[in-house]
């Protein structure tokens, strides 16, 4: 059963690979394994805390930025110490053209796995997005919750898994819980 949290979050977000023709794709992944469900023609996991986006980009042995036309980071943005460093060195991986999808949690509980340390709303990440160099016209970004699902975030154990005789799926913009974006480099 998938948890309350991401269940509008992962049907959106599979949309949005899904337009960009997953199998023509070369993929890199910081965080978990949220990209393993795509058929991507190449897909590279970067593991956070091993490997430290914010400390600079993926290289090469030529010592240039290894390029991929799609980067995900799945709930590992709230974790990172220094997340513009991090976006800006993800956007020097990406392709002209090349995508980054992220999704981080809004109102949910602290879980320090190193650290906890930032949240943002579907306009914070596009504000993020933005400092850090992408265009404002090519990022869509969006945000889920109510007011229910936020008070089964404070129930134990976490995060609460959706159970449909009581969990509502609609939205309400005035309490999210979760936010997610994708950006295009131009």
């Amino acid at each position: 059963m998938p948890s309350l949290n991401r269940i509008i979050m992962a049907k959106s977000s599979r949309r949005m690979i899904q337009q960009l023709t997953p199998e023509y794709l070369d993929v890199a992944e910081i965080s978990g394994k949220w990209g393993e469900m795509f058929d991507f023609r190449s897909y590279r996991q970067f593991r956070y805390p091993k490997y430290d986006i914010c400390a600079g980009p993926y290289m090469t042995a030529q010592g240039k930025p290894q390029k991929f036309d799609l980067i995900l980071a799945n709930q590992v943005w709230e974790h990172l110490d220094r997340p513009y460093a991090a976006t800006k060195n993800v956007r020097r991986m990406l392709k002209k053209g090349g995508h980054f999808w992220l999704a981080v949690p809004f109102y949910i509980p602290f879980h320090a796995a190193p650290m906890d340390n930032s949240r943002w709303s579907a306009r914070g990440l596009k504000n993020l997005l933005i400092e850090c160099g992408f265009d404002e016209t090519e990022i869509r970004a969006e945000q889920w919750g109510n007011r229910n699902a936020a008070a089964r975030n404070l129930e134990t154990p976490w995060p609460p898994i959706y159970d449909d005789t009581r969990d509502s799926l609609e939205n309400d913009k005035d309490m999210p819980i979760c936010a997610w974006a994708i950006a295009r480099r131009t």
